[in-house]
């Protein structure tokens, strides 16, 4: 099934619709007509047609009056203005209502088609643009690591980016499934298009559809212009479909009909479009346990696993903490003490990457600039791993054995203990003993605060 763009050619004279409508089906577009801007109003406003060649003298609604209704409507659909030899300057003022390019009667069918073909790329221009601003802000920070973990992973990306294998990509949360996805594109042929990321679990299930393959204008109550789908926007590009599990089942049979066929429908049309896409999925569930509990298809899952990725936890690649916190650091120009980075290296991190970074961002923020110790780390993250501030150092934990320590710092009531009342004594200190301040600065209650300075025995 092929693709051909909607040309709507509005004339008043039956002789030159018919002459649009030859020259368009010749150019390789589907031609639909208009015998003056009333009509073609009505058509654009379902959705009917992807440009616009149309005269500029008209009775009723003409050229300009066309192009001041398209904008009071938003019908941001490109426009060329069809005009005469003398009406350079009417054309001009066409372009300033928004209208894409003109063109000069007689003309042949080679202008008419250069003008529909700019008319077209600049309108993808102008979505993709849009897109890359909105994407500006991104994090696109390339996959840090040395660990034998991440080298094994780096060169399977490697291995597959080349291709245009489905890839599915198996991790925890916060292990970075965008990030290898996204290296995946950029060490791809397809590394100049765009990479379209869609969270399937952030939109809510009834706007996904809408969101994956775009819609009609009308196509359902609030539909007031057509809109542009991920699939549309990513063509020629890389679409990643992050937390695929979550999509809804009805859902998942239409992405399968679409990697199948390569085709797709916008919401309110019967019109096959054609895509060239690579599609990455990631999930961080157990795709067979999630097919197993009604949450994902299972021929869906074989589809999606052809070439299959699973990202290492960082408790795994515990010789990364050091790089990968120099990273996050580095934009701060700050650094990390002995005792800080055992700690770190010491916790479990449940929240893998994702969590390290914000528990750097918050010592950050709290250290006032000095090197980032434990007692600038979070209470709870310091209580799992056995570590109170002040009381170890890298060189006690690596050269005392534990039946040795007076007291025991891998006790973790004791480390508990200790970090609560030193805690306590520098919010307290910092806020000249107002306890309602220092119980909001330990984010804790008031209540609470008075609790432990009787249990501490704290002034």
């Amino acid at each position: 099934m092929s693709q051909l763009k909607r040309i709507l050619a509005v004339d008043d004279e039956p002789s030159m619709r018919r002459l649009l409508e030859i020259s368009l089906k010749q150019a390789g577009y589907q031609p639909i007509l208009a015998k003056d801007g009333y009509e073609a109003i009505a058509i654009l406003r379902q959705g009917g047609a992807d440009l616009v060649v149309s005269d500029l003298h008209m009775p009723g609604m003409d050229g300009l009056k066309l192009l001041e209704t398209m904008r009071k409507e938003s019908l941001e659909i490109p426009v060329i203005i069809v005009t005469a030899q003398g009406e350079i300057a009417t054309a001009v003022q066409a372009m300033k209502l928004g209208a894409s390019d003109y063109i000069l009667r007689p003309f042949d069918l080679e202008t008419l088609e250069i003008a529909i073909i700019r008319a077209l790329s600049v309108t993808r221009l102008k979505i993709e643009n849009q897109f890359l601003r909105d994407e500006a802000n991104r994090d696109t920070n390339n996959l840090l690591g040395n660990s034998l973990p991440m080298q094994k992973l780096q060169l399977a990306i490697s291995q597959v980016a080349p291709e245009k294998a489905t890839t599915l990509i198996i991790g925890e949360t916060g292990t970075g499934k965008e990030l290898v996805a996204h290296a995946i594109h950029q060490l791809s042929p397809r590394k100049d298009a765009l990479f379209v990321a869609v969270n399937c679990a952030a939109i809510p299930s009834e706007m996904l559809e809408s969101e994956l393959f775009g819609h009609e204008r009308g196509a359902f109550t609030g539909a007031v212009k057509e809109r542009v789908g991920k699939f549309e926007l990513a063509d020629g590009g890389t679409l990643f479909l992050d937390e695929i599990t979550e999509m809804p089942i009805s859902l998942q049979a239409k992405l399968l009909r679409a990697l199948q066929e390569g085709v797709i429908e916008r919401l309110g049309s019967n019109r096959p479009l054609d895509v060239d896409i690579r599609v990455i999925a990631a999930t961080n569930r157990d795709p067979l346990q999630a097919i197993r509990d009604g949450k994902l298809r299972e021929d869906l899952y074989y589809r999606l696993n052809v070439f299959r990725l699973d990202l290492p936890p960082l408790r795994e690649r515990g010789s990364d903490i050091a790089l990968l916190a120099a990273h996050f650091l580095k934009r701060r120009n700050l650094t990390l003490t002995d005792a800080a980075m055992l700690a770190l290296q010491s916790y479990p991190w449940p929240g893998n990457v994702r969590e390290l970074e914000n528990v750097l961002e918050r010592a950050a923020i709290v250290c006032s600039g000095q090197p980032i110790s434990p007692q600038h780390l979070p209470a709870d993250m310091l209580a799992k791993t056995g570590l109170a501030p002040g009381n170890v150092t890298v060189a006690t934990m690596q050269q005392t054995p534990p039946d040795t320590q007076e007291p025991n710092v891998l006790s973790m009531p004791i480390a508990v203990e200790t970090l609560e009342r030193q805690l306590i004594d520098a919010a307290l200190a910092q806020c000249n003993g107002n306890k309602s301040r220092a119980a909001k600065l330990l984010e804790i209650s008031e209540r609470s605060l008075w609790y432990k300075l009787s249990q501490y025995k704290l002034k």
